[in-house]
């Protein structure tokens, strides 16, 4: 939608929102003047691969990950049955409880996590081949009553179908599209999760590597040329869409930064798959991504047709914890950056994670971003790294390898403004499975 307004009050109105931007800016840093963890919570019994995060109006959490059957045919994994996994906690992380997903659950692979403005729960997941590496379908939950009663249905059944996202717009429509190799698939729901109406193709190639909505119903898809589960490519088809209109139409763009894709997943010197898109209360749209050494972070401040960019991140720098130390380098050396992921809050303020190192080098890094509308760079504050515990057997006969764990770690701001993060726990020895709660204290 499109204003057209006087100078004189446009000007007004200009400073009246670079003052908020200022104060919002000004109240988030006196928050984080300092980011350190809180005590983990380690919650085992069933492995939360890719976990997913998300909180109700009350306060309550859920947890998503791939669940059960999420292990290799070779480390005791079911081919493509098994269900989705979701905890759920009362007490801001301390404690979790695994929620009945009732029948007709089916999935064990990518899932995410959605929640209404009437507080239901909806979760997407897709069933996967561990036999031939191939995606077998999507399905749907919604958690109504606050994610107690669940109901189920399937969204596709095709071959090769592959990482769903869901999310919910003001006006309560969800939103869902994924990929089967020839393009990136959307369905919409008007009604909370009774009916679900397939909508044209969002693209005819790429894949869905990202979804998010923003405060006036702005629609953004991350559209990357890997699809499939990496058994597709289309080189050179690195776009972003746009939707103004609750998507009846596109308009599409290239994304900011310089980056370059493999024509494979397992080839890839640097891997890339999610491309982490979100949108802020003022309705800015950032991008993050990795230039190997160099973390990026981009700003779009009419809805993806230009951006600004700025490195937030150098060859691991965030090894310095809690300062905001922007162009240092770290004392452990250089290391590439890789699957980020991004969340948005208020105006301008932000969180990300991503992955350094390879192997027992693993490190995952947290960063609070903080924006105002006039600033020449974002304020950037790093939380002290850890590693976490995720060991996994690619091939049979080869024992099992530290490892990322999947393609992102999720990181939430909860209503009370602090920030926490979800992590996989699946030891070498398979003793320990389950998940990892950190929640950020605050230092005023």
């Amino acid at each position: 939608m499109t204003f057209r307004l006087r100078p004189l009050l446009l000007t007004v109105v200009l400073f009246c929102a670079a003052l908020s931007n200022a104060s919002a800016e000004a109240e988030a840093n006196r928050s984080f003047a300092g980011l350190h963890w809180e005590t983990p919570v380690h919650h085992l019994g069933e492995v939360a691969r890719e976990p997913m995060v998300v909180e109700l109006a009350d306060g309550t959490l859920f947890v998503s990950g791939f669940g059960a059957g999420a292990l290799p045919v070779w480390e005791g994994g079911t081919p493509e049955n098994g269900t989705p996994a979701l905890w759920r906690s009362h007490d801001r992380g301390a404690n979790w409880q695994s929620v009945n997903l009732g029948p007709g659950a089916k999935g064990n692979s990518d899932v995410d996590l959605a929640v209404g403005p009437d507080d239901t729960v909806y979760m997407v997941v897709m069933s996967y081949d561990r036999k031939v590496f191939e995606g077998t379908g999507i399905s749907v939950g919604v958690g109504r009553d606050g994610g107690t009663e669940w109901s189920w249905k399937s969204l596709s059944r095709r071959r090769f179908d592959d990482r769903p996202w869901i999310a919910v717009a003001p006006n309560g429509h969800v939103h869902v599209i994924w990929n089967d190799g020839s393009g990136v698939l959307y369905v919409v729901s008007t009604d909370g999760g009774k009916s679900w109406e397939e909508r044209p193709r969002i693209s005819h190639k790429g894949g869905s590597s990202h979804l998010a909505i923003g405060p006036g119903g702005e629609i953004a898809v991350r559209i990357t040329p890997l699809s499939a589960s990496g058994n597709r490519s289309h080189q050179g088809f690195d776009r972003l869409a746009v939707s103004t209109d609750n998507g009846a139409s596109w308009r599409f763009h290239r994304p900011p930064g310089q980056r370059e894709w493999s024509k494979d997943f397992v080839s890839a010197e640097l891997p890339r798959w999610v491309e982490p898109i979100a949108w802020d209360a003022a309705g800015a749209l950032y991008s993050l991504w990795s230039e190997g050494q160099e973390l990026w972070l981009g700003r779009s401040l009419d809805q993806g047709v230009t951006w600004s960019s700025w490195p937030i991140a150098h060859g691991g720098k965030s090894a310095h914890g809690g300062k905001s130390v922007d162009g240092e380098k770290s004392a452990d050396g250089e290391k590439d950056f890789y699957f980020p992921y991004l969340t948005a809050n208020r105006a301008g303020e932000l969180a990300a994670t991503w992955f350094s190192g390879r192997g027992k080098e693993i490190r995952v890094h947290t960063a609070y971003l903080a924006l105002s509308t006039g600033a020449e760079r974002p304020r950037v504050l790093h939380a002290p790294p850890f590693q976490p515990e995720i060991y996994r057997q690619l091939q049979a006969h080869i024992p099992p390898l530290r490892d990322t764990g999947g393609e992102y770690l999720p990181v939430i701001f909860l209503r009370d403004g602090s920030l926490a993060v979800v992590s996989t726990v699946a030891s070498h020895d398979k003793q320990r499975l389950g998940f990892t709660w950190r929640a950020l204290k605050k230092h005023p």
